[in-house]
């Protein structure tokens, strides 16, 4: 039986019609990217865990499912705590079942004599170089060009708070409007990471609140009405200010 987007799928299942894409109009192969939930063995795709079929453009397909244990996955960008120095290594909790580690040379413009200034209970955006059962996860601060692109220590004024991973996912859904609709009468920083992790920076206390609060309802509401979600968001700091 074949698979398509958006069918419920289990583990074991096979996506023969995803391993056999090819490009519109020409015989080659289209290059296909398995995010979470899937896993190659040779010519074929199959699924290792439980959910619905994604497909995000070009050519990435992924499992969406509601779990809690994230599961690192190279070249995701997560929220983490820096939990120990050991060398020039800094041991990182992402959320998941081992630490990252992160070295100070992973950095923009990092060396030897010009070290990042990082302390233990810091939070870092960084994504994830390499992630895999065998090893241990990697993290870097920059991307693939060397800079900094919003990554590195987040300002200790923000706020960090958890949520599911499929919230996540939603979130960062280029057709989620829930970050631009908020951003049209609320100053705010954020960063989101994959593994579940979100910090919010905002002008006041109970801004940053009202923001996290947005976010944590919008798990359970619909696109079309996210923009009632953000009225009454406004209507409550209007009344608490």
């Amino acid at each position: 039986m074949e698979i398509n987007v958006d069918d419920t799928v289990m583990p074991g299942d096979s996506l023969g019609n995803v391993a056999s894409l090819k490009k519109e109009g020409k015989n080659e192969k289209e290059v296909v990217i398995l995010g979470p939930g899937l896993r190659r063995e040779g010519e074929a795709v199959l699924v290792c865990k439980a959910g619905i079929l994604r497909k995000r453009e070009p050519a990435v397909y992924y499992v969406d499912s509601y779990q809690k244990r994230y599961v690192p996955s190279r070249g995701e960008n997560v929220v983490g705590i820096v939990t120990q120095k050991s060398g020039d290594i800094y041991k990182v909790d992402i959320g998941g079942s081992e630490q990252a580690t992160l070295s100070y040379l992973a950095f923009e413009g990092a060396t030897k004599k010009n070290r990042p200034d990082i302390q233990i209970g810091d939070v870092v955006y960084a994504k994830l170089l390499v992630a895999n059962k065998d090893m241990e996860p990697e993290l870097v601060c920059v991307d693939s060009q060397g800079k900094e692109n919003d990554l590195g220590v987040l300002s200790s004024d923000g706020m960090m708070f958890t949520c599911s991973l499929s919230l996540v996912r939603k979130l960062l859904n280029p057709e989620c409007p829930l970050f631009r609709l908020l951003g049209r009468n609320q100053a705010y920083e954020l960063a989101a990471g994959l593994n579940g992790r979100i910090w919010i920076k905002a002008p006041s206390v109970k801004e940053t609140i009202a923001v996290a609060n947005a976010i944590l309802a919008a798990e359970y509401t619909v696109p079309s009405e996210m923009q009632k979600l953000c009225n009454k968001i406004e209507k409550i700091l209007i009344l608490i200010s």
